[in-house]
Formats: C-alpha cells, structure tokens, sequence
C-alpha cells in the first residue's frame, strides 16, 4: 500500500463548553492518533494545523467569532478533497461528521479505527 495523506477527523468544540482545556484534550487525541498514521507510514493532517495558525493571524478574538468561523470548517473542507482518505476518530461532533460526509462524496476512503488502515509500504 503506498503512503496515503490521511485528514484525522475528530471533535474540536464538541462537548467543551469551549473549555481550553477539553479542547486541548481532544486536539491531543487528534494528534496522538497522526502520530500513529505517521509512524505507520502514512502522512497524516489535520485540519487545526492549517487553520489555528490563520485564524490567529486574522484576528480571531475568541473561538467561535466571525473570524473563527469564516476560516475553521472550510479549511477543513477545502482539506478533505485533496486528501486521499478521512479517519473519524472520538465523540460526537458536527464537523467530524461533516468533513466524512464530505469524504464520502468526493469518493475517498473513509476509516473509523487505525486498525482499518494498513501500513504503507
């Protein structure tokens, strides 16, 4: 199997409250599992890695603002067609939800488990 760019899909906001630290918990179990994909030889990413830095840069307040909004979910839209499959990792969430959908229509492989994914060779 050769190296598949793989977007790690997980919640962000989803049952945080917007608390920073439950946020920074699920953004770790995101990372923790690219981590995983990496060393399994593929090229993970994340949707977070593009547009935190963005969203900063333009402005953003506080999650959840105009800014925030405008940059967040499409990144990751804009991310998923270029890659060449989604993981959908953790609890419930919206986006997560959204960016397998999205996966799903561009005809990309979509995994639910690292177990699901072989190694790259």
């Amino acid at each position: 199997m050769p190296p598949y760019l793989i977007l790690v899909a997980g919640p962000y906001r989803s049952g945080t409250n917007d608390d920073p630290v439950l946020i920074a918990h699920n953004v770790e179990a995101m990372t923790a599992t690219s981590l995983a994909l990496f060393r399994a030889g593929h090229l993970p990413v994340m949707g977070e890695w593009f547009a935190l830095p963005l969203i900063e840069h333009a402005g953003s307040t506080g999650i959840g603002d105009a800014v925030f909004n405008e940059i967040f979910h499409p990144i990751s839209r804009r991310l998923v067609a270029k890659c060449d499959g989604c993981l959908r990792i953790g609890g419930p969430s919206t986006g997560a939800d959204e960016m397998v959908a999205l996966a799903r229509q561009h005809g990309k492989r979509v995994y639910f488990s690292l177990a699901e994914i072989p190694a790259a060779t």
